[in-house]
């Protein structure tokens, strides 16, 4: 049974990170590839976190700031 909850929570990370990955490009625009491989080795909780706070982005910068606040 864990073996299958991991498959499934990492199903549901590839799918929350798709969605923010076309959300981020239609808000501020492309993405650094730098940022994007960040944005890729977020837990699903922060997937989640950044979905949310994405919607008040209006540059990269404010993804960066948001990111390095993951950071620390």
């Amino acid at each position: 049974m864990q073996i299958v909850t991991s498959w499934m929570e990492e199903g549901i990370q590839q799918r929350e990170l798709k969605i923010i990955e076309r959300q981020l490009t239609r808000r501020i625009g492309a993405i650094a590839p730098e940022l994007q491989e960040q944005v890729r080795g977020l837990s699903l909780t922060q997937l989640e976190d950044l979905a949310e706070a994405l919607l008040d982005f209006s540059t990269e910068a404010d993804l960066i700031a948001w990111l390095q606040q993951q950071q620390s």
